[in-house]
């Protein structure tokens, strides 16, 4: 009788059982990750994420739809052609109040 109880006790179809049951943990875990991750390929939302924000290694990801836009940061001041097309004021209670200026202001600023 002791020896059928022994078997029972190492019967390796149990192990496999045990095996199964952590493998679809770990499943249900990477779907809830994809799932809650902004950059999710199934979601048709508008997303923007910043890595490293002022960092010289600086990364913005866009998300538009299904059109992923990478852009790094090189570490080199940008320049280009441009002109000036305004000024910004912030409020005492913290709102940014934006001035356009007319084409004469923008020349006279160069």
């Amino acid at each position: 009788m002791r020896f059928l109880e022994h078997d029972e006790a190492d019967d390796p179809i149990l192990s496999v059982v045990n095996l199964i049951d952590v493998f679809l943990v770990v499943v249900g875990i990477l779907m809830i990750v994809i799932v809650r991750n902004p950059l999710n390929p199934f979601s048709s939302d508008n997303v923007t994420v910043i890595e490293n924000p002022g960092q010289a290694d600086m990364r913005i990801t866009i998300k538009d739809g299904e059109t992923l836009t990478r852009y790094e940061a090189n570490s080199e001041i940008g320049e280009g052609e441009g002109v000036r097309a305004g000024v910004t004021y912030r409020l005492a209670d913290g709102r940014m109040v934006y001035v356009p200026e007319s084409a004469e202001g923008a020349e006279a600023a160069r």
